[in-house]
């Protein structure tokens, strides 16, 4: 049974304040469409935040962090205690994330879903443990009923969190070893495609362990034989802790009316499962980057998305979305401060040459 708060509806986006910055950047100083993706995505801002002259001084970074039952079946090339590890790094702020927040003056938090190994208290770490790592799914489900609904909610609560500390933006990042073969699994179920088409190194991977992760996949998903056209079912059979709590984030944001910065191929992963269970949320979305894991182009796909950056990236962590976040800044910044041909005394005739 879907719980009742993923079935609450998705906020409208403000059609009358979309259509006013569209209006303005036709007015603006330049040949219109010269700034390109900066002046869709100023004109998409504006009708996200219902106002003319958006603006992203308050940004929210949550990483979700959690281990995988998968990882005992040798499709990683790193061992589990990582995860607990780089938990401890985010909060001494060592990590890639950590530093990208600080540099982009936004407030990261990090929510430990379920890590193999207990961390300890840590400082901005957020403890919603669910259980040591999820369940091996080449063997069973990865979550019950029960936790994978515990999962979904850890999102809700973030960007609850994220709400009332007056933030305009959500970021949404993931750490956790084997965590690219539950997201490739949960690509090839929903897309239907076999493991083949989506797998990648993750976290190095050579050759011949890209082929044994892809056969891992495919077991799984024929032993399972969980139907595409159910997706909480597909989430709980494959998804991590990680995966599901940034499903539940995503949904949540869409409903609240909190734009979303989509970082790589695994938040990807989870925006199609958050627009799988409630169509609509994707219209929250913006795209950071492509990412280097081969399988994140046909997730894109399937998202209609465009994304803003490719630069091989494919570390996780929300760093990617960081990185795009001085793109959304710009765009707003070029919207709000440039002045119109009127207010320039300078003549549009002809605006449109180069």
């Amino acid at each position: 049974m879907t719980p009742y708060w993923l079935q609450q509806p998705v906020k409208a986006i403000d059609a009358d304040a979309q259509q006013a910055a569209q209006q303005r950047q036709g007015q603006l100083t330049k040949p219109p469409g010269s700034l390109g993706q900066l002046e869709s995505l100023a004109i998409q801002l504006a009708g996200l935040q219902a106002n003319v002259s958006p603006v992203i001084e308050q940004c929210w970074i949550a990483v979700f962090a959690a281990d995988h039952g998968i990882a005992h079946q040798g499709v990683s090339a790193f061992p589990q205690i990582v995860t607990t590890e780089m938990v401890r790094n985010f909060a001494r702020g060592g990590a890639a994330i950590s530093v990208l927040a600080a540099e982009q003056h936004a407030r990261l938090e990090v929510v430990n879903v379920g890590t193999a190994h207990d961390p300890g208290e840590l400082p901005g770490v957020v403890e919603q443990r669910i259980g040591e790592g999820t369940a091996d799914f080449s063997q069973q489900p990865a979550m019950t009923p029960e936790q994978a609904e515990q999962a979904l909610a850890a999102g809700r609560d973030s960007v609850q969190r994220a709400q009332d500390a007056g933030s305009q933006l959500y970021i949404g990042g993931e750490m956790g070893i084997a965590n690219t073969t539950s997201a490739a699994a949960l690509g090839c179920v929903l897309l239907q495609q076999p493991a083949r088409q989506l797998v990648g190194p993750g976290t190095g991977l050579d050759d011949s362990g890209v082929r044994h992760k892809a056969a891992v996949i495919d077991a799984a998903i024929a032993r399972h034989a969980v139907s595409a056209d159910q997706p909480l079912e597909v989430l709980r059979h494959f998804g991590g802790f990680e995966i599901a709590a940034l499903s539940g984030a995503f949904i949540h944001a869409a409903q609240c009316g909190l734009p979303v910065l989509v970082d790589g191929f695994i938040c990807s992963v989870a925006a199609l499962i958050a627009e799988r269970l409630l169509p609509g949320s994707k219209q929250w979305f913006i795209y950071s980057h492509r990412s280097a894991e081969p399988g994140h182009r046909a997730i894109l796909e399937a998202l209609e998305a465009k994304p803003l950056l490719d630069l091989g990236m494919r570390l996780g962590e929300g760093s990617g979305a960081a990185v795009a976040l001085s793109l959304l800044r710009h765009a707003c910044a070029l919207h709000n401060g440039m002045a119109t041909f009127e207010e320039a005394a300078v003549s549009n005739k002809g605006a449109g040459d180069e």
